[in-house]
């Protein structure tokens, strides 16, 4: 990943974060890791858990964000979710969900300078719910 690539995603992440936080939500973890994947934010309220996977893309011809959390990626996340709740019990008694926040910027960046992407136009998509633990995705 490019250093753009990379500072576009901390920034998404506590943009996304910032958003989540303004709707009463507090910080469980950042960028958790399991032997599966990764989950970008673990937000809670109250006696909900949120899953949250956050994603920004430049205007491009191919995808906007949301299109690119795949089955494959879904099925990723939630075996990562069952892998921290086995680590935090604490957890287990929550209501659970998977969001998707995703940010579409309206331009290209160049990929040599570093960007305040606070001052470039963007969309943001906030999906609750965006998928549920189906069985068909946990097989551990």
């Amino acid at each position: 990943m490019s250093d753009r690539a990379a500072a576009l995603g901390r920034w998404a992440e506590q943009a996304a974060f910032d958003l989540m936080q303004q709707h009463g939500f507090l910080m469980v973890a950042k960028n958790y890791h399991s032997r599966y994947g990764e989950l970008d934010l673990i937000v809670q309220r109250e006696q909900e858990l949120v899953f949250v996977e956050v994603k920004a893309r430049a205007q491009t011809q191919y995808a906007h964000a949301i299109e690119s959390i795949s089955y494959t990626k879904q099925k990723k996340m939630v075996r990562t979710a069952f892998c921290f709740l086995e680590q935090h019990p604490e957890f287990q008694a929550f209501y659970y969900r998977f969001d998707v926040i995703c940010f579409d910027f309206n331009q290209q960046f160049s990929k040599n300078i570093q960007h305040d992407f606070t001052k470039y136009p963007y969309d943001v998509q906030w999906i609750e719910n965006a998928f549920t633990f189906d069985p068909e995705l946990i097989n551990l």
